[in-house]
């Protein structure tokens, strides 16, 4: 696996992320980082991997766009030291455009957002192991719809961002797509943004395939 011992992963995104998690820091006890994938990611990294003494952090706020990740990026990430980061934004840079249509000061387009996450991953990329790039993702399987369609535009930015600095990289999109196959969207996202339990363990399942999880952890 990816991840080694002692290594502090933190998770960072809009409210699919957050999930309730505590503040100002996203861990601790009593749900303190939150309800969604990153609990599902520290606790299968803590029973598989118990002996690697891993810490997860979720950094996550709702409603975030990629220019509030930028706004809080020294306090919230680098001023916390991580060793890996997660980054998964994008949803609400898309979303805005179609919920909020007249109010253009909330849109993020695309050339800002390109922009804006080429330069927090540079400069985050000196300072950490590793970072993983998701795509954000819509619950629909329709890919002419609309809403979807912008949503693959801004996750084939992350794939071009991804393989330009060389980080690790997740469609999670094509994890929903495949689960589609099978679910009516709303089963697993009631709005087709925020995921139902098992939507985020697609998320959490996409994000562990990614670090090189594997279920037998250090005893192969």
């Amino acid at each position: 696996m990816r991840l080694q011992t002692g290594n502090k992963l933190l998770m960072i995104g809009d409210s699919i992320t957050d999930c309730e998690r505590a503040r100002p820091v996203g861990e601790g006890l009593f749900g303190g980082i939150g309800k969604g994938y990153v609990m599902q990611v520290d606790a299968l990294l803590g029973s598989v991997y118990p002996e690697r003494n891993l810490r997860v952090v979720n950094m996550g706020t709702g409603g975030n766009r990629v220019r509030d990740l930028k706004a809080r990026w020294q306090t919230d990430v680098l001023d916390l030291h991580p060793d890996w980061v997660s980054i998964m934004i994008g949803t609400n840079d898309v979303w805005r455009q179609f919920d909020s249509p007249l109010r253009v000061e909330e849109h993020v387009y695309l050339q800002e957002y390109e922009e804006t996450l080429d330069h927090l991953v540079a400069k985050t990329l000196p300072e950490v192991e590793g970072i993983i790039l998701m795509t954000p993702f819509y619950i629909e399987p329709n890919r002419h719809d609309a809403m979807r369609a912008k949503m693959d535009e801004y996750g084939e930015v992350v794939k071009a961002t991804a393989e330009r600095h060389g980080t690790l990289f997740k469609d999670t999109q094509l994890a929903f797509d495949k689960a589609l196959q099978h679910y009516y969207p709303a089963t697993l996202g009631w709005d087709r943004v925020h995921p139902s339990h098992v939507g985020h363990m697609i998320v959490a399942r996409a994000f562990l395939e990614t670090i090189e999880f594997r279920w037998s952890g250090d005893n192969l």
